[in-house]
């Protein structure tokens, strides 16, 4: 399967990503353990790929982000929305 890029990165979402995680006050590895939590594998290295574009992120990773982190997944897409 080739993935594609959209301006150099493999996701849309992973600024807004870092700034949900930002907002909560916590670090990568605090993120990886909430995730892990509700049975969702990525560790700190994964959560830096994503946020700088490098990952691409499942929609089943952006469902389970988007809840831990308490936000609405339009917003992590688009930037739009409550969020926003």
């Amino acid at each position: 399967m080739k993935i594609y890029k959209y301006h150099g990165l493999h996701n849309i979402c992973g600024k807004r990503i870092r700034l949900a995680r930002e907002k909560l006050g916590l670090n990568q590895s605090q993120l990886a353990a909430r995730l892990q939590v509700v049975g969702i594998q990525l560790d700190q290295k994964a959560i830096s790929r994503i946020e700088t574009g490098i990952r691409v992120v499942a929609d089943f990773e952006l469902f389970y982000l988007a809840k831990v982190l308490g936000a609405d997944i339009p917003w992590l897409l688009s930037g739009e929305g409550p969020d926003g």
